[in-house]
């Protein structure tokens, strides 16, 4: 399935071209289009059955065979951080997601490869396990949560005052995260534990571009149950 998706910009030049190859629900493919949109960038995005990964992606990602793929005249750049940071140093027109300044880009980094690898992977454990293993993996994103919950304290967004590379990356927590513990039936992540990260949703929700990424709940809701019957099935 494939649509295309235009925006009105005085960044890019009619010679331009940039797609992204990526799947509705991941929350990878979301931030990258969050990230253009935010940018003001019109790009095609290409939908991808990833039970059945088309030749384009294969051609344009060899060595993963995974989305999301931006391809900005012809070029292809795999990886949704790496993506992030080609779109803010191709298009510097605001909001600059990284600063310039070594530190706040290191930090800004860091707290990036802890979501992805901590608490994304944490949330996938807590998916696909069962019993005291799923109850622990439960216990270590509720850490993890409460380590992004200390960070962003005081803040109106990661970076500072405004959207930036972290916001983008921790996205996922305004729809995604929702979705699955309802689907899941559990409740990790309330308001009453993580009233930082609340307060920063709600600034989140006030951006349009971020409502225009939002996951189609009833939609996301069934991706997720049919995913779960199937590993229960193949559990047995």
């Amino acid at each position: 399935m494939k649509w295309r998706t235009i925006f009105s910009s005085k960044t890019m030049g009619d010679d331009e071209e940039v797609k992204v190859f990526g799947m509705w629900a991941s929350p990878y493919s979301r931030r990258v289009e969050l990230a253009l949109k935010l940018k003001g960038i019109p790009y095609e995005y290409i939908e991808e059955d990833l039970s059945n990964k088309s030749a384009l992606l294969i051609k344009h990602n060899p060595v993963h065979q995974k989305i999301p793929v931006l391809v900005h005249n012809g070029k292809s750049i795999p990886e949704s951080l790496v993506i992030l940071e080609y779109i803010d140093e191709t298009w510097r027109n605001n909001p600059i997601l990284l600063s310039q300044d070594p530190y706040d880009r290191a930090m800004a980094r860091f707290w990036a490869k802890f979501i992805d690898e901590k608490i994304l992977s944490t949330a996938r454990k807590v998916s696909f396990t069962t019993g005291k293993e799923q109850e622990h993996a439960i216990e270590e994103v509720t850490e993890q949560l409460k380590l992004l919950e200390n960070e962003v304290k005081g803040k109106a967004y990661f970076g500072g005052e405004g959207i930036g590379y972290v916001d983008i990356v921790a996205n996922f927590l305004v729809f995604w995260f929702g979705n699955l513990q309802e689907a899941l039936g559990i409740n990790i992540f309330s308001q009453h534990k993580f009233p930082f990260i609340f307060e920063w949703i709600q600034k989140q929700l006030k951006i349009d571009m971020v409502d225009e990424c939002r996951i189609p709940k009833d939609k996301h809701l069934t991706y997720i149950q049919t995913r779960l019957a199937a590993f229960k099935s193949a559990s047995k």
